[in-house]
């Protein structure tokens, strides 16, 4: 395997949920200040960095945000109820270990239920070992957000660890920065906030940037392990090309495009045909008078979990396919 992968390490690790993106976005603008032309924040957050080319107008967008736990509550024996920023599970989330900003440390547990089936968030509680209120609140305060700790892991095939989603776009759109020298087209890519929450940094900057074609990079789900729900799409089958989700339907010349370069590269990829949730190109699509916009997906398993699985080779045909796209004609 040629790609080191030491990046998407880093990428994981950084502290950086829907609302809160700072630590990412400067991390992300330090790895790639040196390969681009010009760097802007705007008013929301995201970070806006532009290749210029002659071509068309295009915007790449991969979110930074992270779904997270928010505090909402803390009760006098120091235990936290939250609630939800993004797509939290109370399954998944049982008895797992969570990271607060300043570094204090929780699980989350559950009041005991004779019909777990039933169980909800507000049956949960995080545990960051306070024995009072007081001694919580020194800690912790009502409205600060947690996210899922855990370590990245990687063999061989896969990497498995928290936050794939999306930061593997964002390794992606990082690659493909450094890797495009002279670009054709007139390359914005945005790394964009609170998609985890309703798309909504990427709404604001293809609205600024009024681009001719959007591309969103993404993780999709699986139907590969044992009885999963019937989808065509399985780890190290190649680059998902995305033919909708509950977001978009993908433009048919973006899709057709995406379909003749994989061929011509031979590069491998399957079709997405997702059943529910949604990218960034959902909201660049209907921007303005409409962008045809399309979507190249990281087929990942146990996504929105603590250890979200995808193939390297998948990941790096997702890159040879994003900078085929980007220095094509795009006559579209």
């Amino acid at each position: 395997m040629e790609k080191n992968f030491d990046l998407l390490k880093e990428l994981v690790g950084v502290y950086g949920p829907s609302s809160n993106e700072k630590a990412i976005r400067d991390f992300i603008t330090k790895e790639i200040k040196d390969f681009v032309d010009e760097i802007e924040v705007d008013s929301l957050g995201n970070l806006i960095v532009r290749k210029k080319g002659n071509g068309k107008k295009v915007m790449i967008s991969a979110h930074m945000d992270q779904i997270g736990l928010m505090v909402i509550d803390i009760d006098e024996n120091g235990f936290l109820r939250f609630t939800n920023v993004g797509g939290i599970s109370p399954s998944v989330s049982l008895s797992q270990q969570v990271i607060f900003e300043n570094g204090t440390i929780g699980v989350v547990y559950a009041e005991p239920m004779e019909d777990i089936s039933k169980r909800k968030l507000e049956n949960m509680y995080i545990d960051i070992g306070a024995f009072s209120k007081e001694e919580a609140e020194k800690k912790v305060g009502i409205g600060d957000i947690c996210i899922y700790k855990s370590e990245f892991a990687e063999n061989e095939n896969v990497v498995f660890t928290r936050y794939l989603d999306d930061r593997v776009g964002c390794f992606i759109a990082i690659e493909a920065i450094k890797e495009i020298s002279s670009p054709k087209n007139d390359l914005y890519f945005v790394f964009s906030v609170q998609e985890e929450v309703g798309l909504r940094g990427a709404k604001t900057a293809a609205f600024k940037i009024n681009p001719d074609i959007g591309m969103a990079l993404d993780v999709t789900s699986h139907g590969d392990t044992p009885k999963a729900k019937r989808f065509a799409v399985g780890l190290d089958k190649g680059a998902a090309i995305k033919v909708k989700d509950n977001s978009v339907i993908t433009h048919p010349k973006v899709k057709e495009l995406l379909v003749n370069l994989a061929s011509k590269a031979n590069i491998p990829y399957q079709m997405e045909v997702l059943e529910f949730g949604g990218t960034d190109s959902g909201a660049i699509h209907t921007s303005r008078e409409g962008v045809p916009s399309g979507v190249i997906s990281v087929p990942t398993r146990y996504v929105h979990s603590t250890v979200e699985m995808a193939s390297k080779n998948d990941i790096i045909n997702c890159q040879k396919l994003l900078v085929e796209f980007l220095n094509d004609e795009l006559n579209i």
